[in-house]
Order: structure tokens, then C-alpha cells, then sequence
């Protein structure tokens, strides 16, 4: 059994003899898509399929995602798996404003994109509702391999991303209908 490895594809660039030029956001988004690091915010089901993700057969680490934070500070991607009561909503934007900059967001599995099937006072309809979400991977509960496929999907997010893109005007105001400054 052969097995393929892929590298990370170089942005084009002006080489030369010892020397290669490309820009700076390209350089950069290269940087941040392969050196993701994610912050887990599991509270049920889903969270067990995050688990086995992380796992040898799966191997987030593989796409550069090998260090999980537990700490918003040190983490740039933020991964919602589970149900979120309401009274836990002002906690989850919380440590979403407590992240570095720039930050991504995946909401993994239906309570987390929707309320699934909890449609009760206590359970948020959806964590869109207090922060904005990049990626959604769909199921009750999603498969380890959509997980990673939603991982894949913030990777071309940060690769194709402008340095300047959040601090646009209209990223700002989308920030301000979340009422985070």
C-alpha cells in the first residue's frame, strides 16, 4: 500500500537563484490555514465525535491542527459541538471575544446550528444567534470526516483571507449586529 503525501501548495511567487518573492498575504494565509489551532467547546454528543477526530485513525494533526487550546487566548478557531443552553450563550461569546484575532468559527452538528431537535425555551436556536459562524457541519451528530471537512473549509478561509478583510467596514459592521466592538 503506497500512500500519498500531499504538501501544502506554495503561493505563486518570482523565483530565483536562492530566493523566492510572493506577497505578504499570501505568505501569511499559508501560515494562519496551516496552523490552525482549535479551541473545542463541546458539551454533548458531538463533542465524542470531535474526540475521535482528534484520534489517530482520524488525525486533525494532519492539517495542522495538532495542539487543541483550552484557553481562548491561544486559540483562533473555535469549535461549537453540542447543544447550548441559553443561560450558557453570554459564557460562549464570551470566550469567543477572548480569542485572538482573526478568529474562525465552526458550528458542529445540528444543536449547535440550529437547536436540532431541542426546539425548547432553554436551548439557543443556533449559535449565529450571539457570534458569527464561518463553517456549519451538518448531522446529529456529524461523522469525524465532515468534521475534518469543515476544518478544511476555515483552512481555505484563512489561506484566502485579506490582512486587511477585518478591518473593512463591512466586517465591522458585522461585528456591530452582533453588538461585539
Amino acid at each position: 500500500m503506497t500512500t500519498d503525501i500531499k504538501l501544502a501548495e506554495a503561493p505563486a511567487s518570482y523565483d530565483g537563484p536562492g530566493f523566492s518573492a510572493t506577497s505578504f498575504d499570501k505568505i501569511i494565509g499559508l501560515a494562519r490555514a496551516n496552523s490552525l489551532w482549535p479551541l473545542p467547546f463541546a458539551t454533548s454528543c458531538c463533542g465524542i465525535e470531535f474526540m475521535s477526530t482528534m484520534a489517530s485513525h482520524y488525525d486533525l494533526a494532519r492539517f495542522g491542527s495538532e495542539r487543541p487550546s483550552f484557553s481562548p487566548r491561544q486559540a483562533d478557531m473555535l469549535l461549537v459541538a453540542g447543544t447550548i443552553a441559553k443561560k450558557m450563550g453570554p459564557i460562549l461569546k464570551q470566550v469567543y471575544l477572548q480569542m485572538a484575532e482573526p478568529r474562525w468559527v465552526i458550528a458542529i452538528g445540528a444543536c449547535a446550528s440550529s437547536g436540532g431537535i431541542f426546539d425548547t425555551y432553554s436551548v439557543l436556536q443556533g449559535i449565529d444567534r450571539i457570534i458569527p459562524v464561518d463553517v456549519y457541519v451538518p448531522g446529529c451528530p456529524p461523522r469525524p470526516e465532515q468534521i475534518l471537512e469543515g476544518v478544511m473549509q476555515v483552512q481555505e478561509l484563512a489561506k484566502n483571507e485579506s490582512l486587511r478583510r477585518r478591518n473593512t467596514e463591512e466586517y465591522q459592521k458585522l461585528l456591530n449586529s452582533y453588538s461585539i466592538q
